[in-house]
């Protein structure tokens, strides 16, 4: 027995994938249908007496060529009659008992018939009944089909299920021996690890073989990526893990894992990677619904999925958007769901953080059961204390409500008449405000319960029908937002608080995750392990924390690998940025700019704490400087302007170039500009979020949890805009370049505390010809060097 290697498959999981056939059908059937599914389940269970047993589990192990082979699930139900043993599968459905017959569907014969062969065999019964129930949620109403098969037939049915999957099984298993073997093979993709490379991969692999939790600060540079990586395959092949997610915030930072798995299979690494892109990126139907009847590549999907599988499974290794896309043209077949469906296959997915924290959208296929043998890399990690409070938190607007009620009045009276209690409680709950501009209560608002839950189930109905009539598309969406209100809703503990804003002539009803320590806490529980890591992590102590980290967790904070002389940081703290010192600062600002600038040519990035700020000083800049060439950063940008405003850095010698970005932007983290491509990035101000009302109340819930209200509000989250935006200047060990950050606060306790240990040696200037001083000796003493 010991030489067969394990399989382990659910029976669901073994007939979908042998025996699932027809179209991708994506339409509406209602959210709230799950749980009534449920409930039909145990109606039917119920209406039997105790001759039947609902739920029971089987399991059957055997062996098949090389593997030992275990198949396992759970029968809705047993009925022992006087002279016969009926299996139950039960299935809720909204289609019309009448269009339904015996042979509508082969994966529910072929799930009762797998569990009709189990337990024969577990009873010796010659002869056992396999009954499918079908159950219509509109109308009550049950419809039946009962068969008979003797044992023999349905053990023929179940190892001709086995002998097709087994070809995929060891195609799989031949994969995973060639993938081990050449991790065991595998040398560090480069000549040498640079200053505490080494001592991050060998935190990440101790951190996996405990099943802990790992919060690392790595400077810029240092190659945290392949660092996270090349352990962490390492593991996989020692048989301590069995996936890797790699979890990002943004699309720059999955290439930049995708091209460490590249340096890795330059040597000699074997190892399958997916790239989730979102659904409406990918979409070849943009559009259209995911429906036959609209999306030619929903039609059939499920008839051509295997041959798509097993056709890119068998002839690539990194999984791209590209790679996605080809072979979902090849094969015809909905690229977004191929690659959620090769996900299940793959050792490795790189995706957002969506997919694994978000309790909206995360992978259930991966982690609705029990914890999976997972290790988890959240990269940048310092973007998921924002967008964590952002998925655990849900608002609704009354404005919504009302406008749904006068579209709804004449197509449907029962959906506008719940519209309407819903409008008027938003009424109540504006009129709470008073005179302020919000509300605030720590309990949750119970009331708007049971009026969502009713206007839920009237637009299920209206939605089902799927009117193509005005307002389908604004009360589908309507629908969701409440659906989600609701279920983030059952979240509700003492990390939140509701809160009513009166905005835009609007009122925002909002449940808002304060502390989503708990949450995330809980969601890291889906693996064995997981690994945070950022370049501005500062400090440790707070993002393990918000993190949900317990004592037993590690923690590492690595120094910069540079030569800290190849980097000149001064502090202009001449020049205050505080709000009420704005208007004295844009011309002041203007000036040093140019004053750094002019130290020597090439590109430049400012950035500033807003777009409103940025556009001040770039119009003032462009007046009193008009020779220097400038480009600003929009408010929004496609992926093509984005691209396009990068391309402008080149290598310039005889050329400046000064970029406008603002910090904690799309350009001030996550952009690799290296050696002469970006020689200065200036800082304006401290960072600080934006004054707002969310933000001041996690001010006031921090300040009575810890009494340091401030810091996490502010403070800490402005700092490491800060060292992002810094850090985009020194990628390699031979880029040289400078930070001046302009901001009289730099240079208080509060702040000097929380710079980096390579930040020490910082010039202060205390005005502008002591900053053009500090920086003519910099240049000089690089172009001594060099000569």
């Amino acid at each position: 027995m010991g030489k067969h290697k394990e399989v382990v498959i659910s029976i669901r999981s073994l007939v979908e994938f042998v025996l699932m056939s027809g179209d991708l059908d994506s339409r509406f059937t209602g959210s709230s249908r799950a749980l009534e599914g449920t409930r039909a389940h145990q109606k039917i269970q119920k209406s039997y007496g105790e001759e039947y047993t609902p739920e029971v589990t089987l399991k059957y192990s055997f062996e098949y060529e090389s593997y030992k082979m275990t198949v396992q699930g759970r029968a809705d139900g047993i009925l022992i009659e006087e002279n016969n043993v009926v299996v139950d599968e039960i299935k809720s459905t909204t289609i019309s008992l009448d269009l339904l017959d015996e042979n509508k569907s082969l994966t529910h014969w072929g799930q009762a018939k797998c569990y009709g062969y189990i337990y024969a065999k577990e009873k010796n019964l010659e002869v056992i009944d396999i009954q499918l129930t079908y159950y219509n949620l509109d109308t009550d109403e049950t419809k039946k089909f009962r068969k008979s098969f003797n044992f023999e037939e349905l053990e023929v049915f179940f190892y001709q299920l086995i002998k097709d999957y087994y070809n995929w099984v060891d195609t799989l298993e031949t994969w995973k021996l060639k993938r081990d073997i050449s991790i065991k093979e595998l040398q560090f993709p480069f000549l040498d690890y640079r200053k505490g490379q080494r001592e991050l991969a060998v935190a990440v692999y101790r951190t996996i073989r405990e099943e802990k939790r790992l919060f690392a600060q790595a400077p810029t540079g240092i190659g945290k990526t392949i660092s996270t990586l090349f352990p962490t395959v390492k593991a996989i092949g020692e048989g301590i893990t069995s996936k890797i997610f790699y979890l990002t915030a943004k699309t720059i930072t999955r290439q930049v894992a995708e091209e460490a798995f590249s340096k890795m299979r330059d040597g000699g690494l074997r190892f399958k990677t997916v790239t989730l892109t979102a659904k409406d990126k990918i979409c070849f139907e943009k559009g259209k619904k995911c429906t036959p009847e609209e999306c030619g590549f929903a039609k059939g999907h499920f008839n051509r999925l295997r041959d798509g599988l097993k056709d890119l499974f068998n002839n690539e290794d990194g999984f791209t958007r590209e790679v996605i896309e080809k072979y979902a043209l090849k094969h015809n077949i909905c690229p977004f769901e191929f690659s959620l469906d090769i996900a299940l296959w793959a050792d490795g997915v790189i995706c957002d953080y969506n997919y694994a924290f978000d309790p909206r959208v995360y992978l259930k296929r991966f982690f609705m059961d029990e914890k999976g043998d997972y290790t988890f890399l959240i990269d940048e990690a310092h973007n998921l204390v924002d967008r964590s409070r952002t998925m655990f938190s849900a608002e609704l607007n009354k404005k919504a409500f009302l406008d749904q009620k006068r579209i709804m009045k004449d197509k449907s009276p029962k959906i506008s008449k719940a519209l309407h209690h819903l409008n008027t409680f938003m009424i109540s709950m504006n009129k709470q405000c008073g005179e302020a501009s919000f509300y605030m209560q720590k309990e949750e608002p119970k009331e708007i319960y049971p009026l969502l839950g009713n206007f839920i189930r009237e637009a299920e109905e209206w939605l089902k029908e799927g009117n193509k009539e005005e307002g389908y598309e604004d009360l589908l969406e309507l629908y969701f937002n409440t659906f989600t209100f609701l279920k983030i809703a059952e979240f509700y503990d003492e990390r939140y608080l509701t809160y009513v804003e009166k905005k835009n002539r609007d009122v925002i009803l909002k449940i808002f995750c304060l502390d989503p320590s708990y949450l995330l806490g809980e969601a890291i529980k889906r693996g064995k392990s997981a690994i945070f890591f950022s370049a501005t992590l500062t400090p440790l102590q707070y993002f393990k924390e918000i993190f949900g980290g317990n004592e037993e967790d590690y923690c590492v904070r690595l120094g910069s690998p540079f030569d800290s002389d190849n980097l000149c940081l001064i502090v202009a703290d001449y020049i205050s940025t505080k709000y009420r010192d704005r208007d004295n600062s844009y011309m002041p600002i203007v000036d040093t700019i140019a004053n750094v600038v002019e130290g020597r040519k090439g590109n430049y990035f400012v950035f500033f704490p807003s777009y409103q700020y940025l556009r001040r000083v770039f119009d003032l800049f462009m007046e009193k400087y008009p020779h220097i060439a400038v480009i600003a950063q929009e408010s929004t940008m496609t992926e093509e302007q984005r691209e396009e405003f990068l391309n402008r850095f080149e290598i310039q010698f005889d050329n400046t170039l000064v970029a406008f970005g603002v910090l904690g932007g799309i350009f001030s983290e996550g952009i690799d500009l290296v050696g002469d491509r970006l020689i200065g990035a200036i800082i304006i101000g401290v960072g600080l979020p934006q004054l707002s009302l969310e933000v001041n109340l996690i001010m006031d819930y921090f300040n009575d949890k810890k009494n340091k209200g401030y810091e996490y509000a502010y403070l800490f989250p402005g700092m490491n805009k800060v060292l992002q935006g810094a850090g985009r200047v020194i990628r390699t060990e031979k880029d040289k370049g400078i930070v001046c950050l302009i901001d009289d606060r730099f240079t208080s306790h509060s702040y000097q505390r929380l710079f980096p240990p390579e930040w020490k040696h910082f010039k202060r200037a205390n005005n502008g010809k002591n900053l053009s001083y500090h920086i003519d000796e910099f240049w000089d003493k690089k172009d001594r060097l060099e000569e």
